[in-house]
């Protein structure tokens, strides 16, 4: 079975259900015609032992007589071809007394003192019969016996025609039915053939292809639908993996061409030592600048879609931020930047201490590189509703309007930003999506030329204490 097509399995299996309706249905067309022969032959012997009751009843006891003496001059009683009856009297000692014309020199099957009516299927020469044995009684003593037989042959003939018919029609619906429902079936499968044809077309380099939607809105329009939206998303995620792929290649070639041009250049000639020394200061920011861009990519694919990697606890967001000022602080300080973070408790919040620190670092590490010398920095903490907000305010070079529904995209950098100073452009589109896996909530607003501000919103810890 598990062989079968799914269009042949779809006909087998209305055909095995078919099968089971046809049989009860063939069953019951039998049942009835067999019944309704049986109730007419047993009527018409039950009419004939009345009679025959019924006239012994009406007979005086000096003048009894067993039966009437027109009785066997009746048809019935003399042809033993079409519609016979057969018809034997015994006495009540059970001697034959006498019996039908149609009998001859055969005798029905006598039970003798049997004190209730009753009915037996037999032959009679060979051929099939039915008889009704009754006592006849008079002034209610038993004065003989009446066996009356009809003929079972026509019934018999006709029943057994009527079950080879039936079970000749039955395999013959059952064929036509097969193949009816297999061509049903596959029209009805059309479409899923057709998704079939259309998904081994789609390859690597053809994911624009697109399932052609049924007319009916049934469930394989639903299909259709379902995988079309798919091949969107596939198509979306390797179309944004290509552009990764090509702008991390590119990211990480230009730092190793500075460091190979610079390199080739200081081993043209002899320098002096202060040019060897600010050339290979410069390779040193590069190397770091590589050593910050391959950190990044590889976070971003450990935390691509894993949450398992996720450890959820009670921490102290302030203290993360602290330590994040900290590592920062030298930068700070170098283009005297005035920073304002001051706090009255410890903010508690639900969340993933690792990639928390990730973030701020990212937001606090933009905020300082973009905020011009003597420029200021606002870090502030926030509850409200269960959440706890950081708020990191700068008054750096800003990004424009355009350009801030992108800052999101890997390896994006706004023009503004572009100019001055150097980066990879990964940052946000981290702290995005560590976010996403934290469900902490990420707004960035800003004015060119003026300054950033990025909230980070977090479900607040069981507690809260004061310092």
């Amino acid at each position: 079975m598990m062989s079968l097509s799914f269009r042949n399995r779809i006909a087998v299996y209305n055909l095995i259900s078919a099968a089971a309706l046809i049989a009860i249905v063939f069953g019951v067309v039998y049942s009835v015609v067999r019944f309704s022969i049986n109730y007419d032959i047993n009527h018409d012997l039950e009419t004939e032992i009345r009679y025959h009751q019924e006239f012994v009843e009406k007979q005086p006891i000096n003048h009894l007589m067993l039966v009437e003496p027109s009785e066997w001059e009746e048809s019935e009683h003399n042809e033993i071809n079409v519609n016979p009856v057969f018809v034997q009297i015994f006495d009540s000692n059970g001697q034959f007394y006498e019996k039908s014309r149609n009998l001859k020199d055969e005798i029905l099957k006598f039970k003798y003192g049997e004190k209730e009516t009753y009915t037996e299927d037999t032959f009679l020469d060979g051929n099939p019969i039915r008889q009704v044995q009754a006592p006849l009684i008079s002034h209610g003593h038993t004065v003989g016996y009446v066996i009356i037989a009809m003929s079972m042959e026509q019934e018999i003939r006709l029943l057994d025609n009527l079950s080879q018919v039936l079970i000749i029609a039955f395999f013959t619906v059952l064929l036509v039915l097969f193949f009816i429902t297999r061509f049903i079936a596959g029209k009805s499968i059309r479409p899923a053939v057709d998704i079939i044809n259309t998904a081994s077309k789609i390859t690597n380099s053809n994911l624009g292809e697109r399932i052609e939607l049924p007319k009916n809105k049934d469930e394989l329009f639903e299909l259709s639908t379902s995988i079309n939206q798919l091949l969107d998303r596939i198509e979306d995620a390797v179309v944004r993996e290509r552009k990764f792929t090509s702008d991390a290649s590119h990211e990480l070639r230009t730092p190793l061409a500075v460091i190979q041009g610079t390199l080739e250049v200081l081993i043209r000639k002899p320098r002096k030592s202060t040019e060897y020394e600010e050339k290979i200061r410069y390779c040193i920011s590069e190397v770091n600048r590589l050593n910050d861009l391959a950190d990044q990519l590889l976070l971003l694919a450990r935390f691509e879609n894993q949450k398992a990697a996720v450890q959820i606890e009670n921490i102290e967001l302030d203290e993360i931020i602290l330590q994040v000022l900290e590592r920062y602080s030298s930068r700070i300080a170098a283009k005297d930047i005035a920073l304002s973070f001051e706090f009255s408790d410890h903010y508690k919040i639900r969340s993933d201490a690792y990639l928390v620190s990730v973030i701020l670092e990212n937001l606090i590490s933009n905020a300082v590189k973009y905020t011009k010398e003597k420029g200021k920095i606002v870090i502030t903490l926030d509850e409200s509703d269960g959440k706890i907000s950081c708020l990191i305010a700068d008054s750096g070079v800003g990004i424009a309007p355009e350009d801030l529904q992108k800052i999101y995209n890997e390896f994006f950098r706004a023009e503004s930003q572009r100019q001055s100073i150097k980066g990879t452009g990964l940052g946000l589109s981290i702290v995005k999506r560590l976010c996403i896996l934290l469900n902490a909530e990420l707004n960035i607003q800003s004015d060119l030329g003026k300054g950033t501000t990025a909230i980070v919103t977090f479900q607040a810890g069981d507690y809260q204490e004061t310092i």
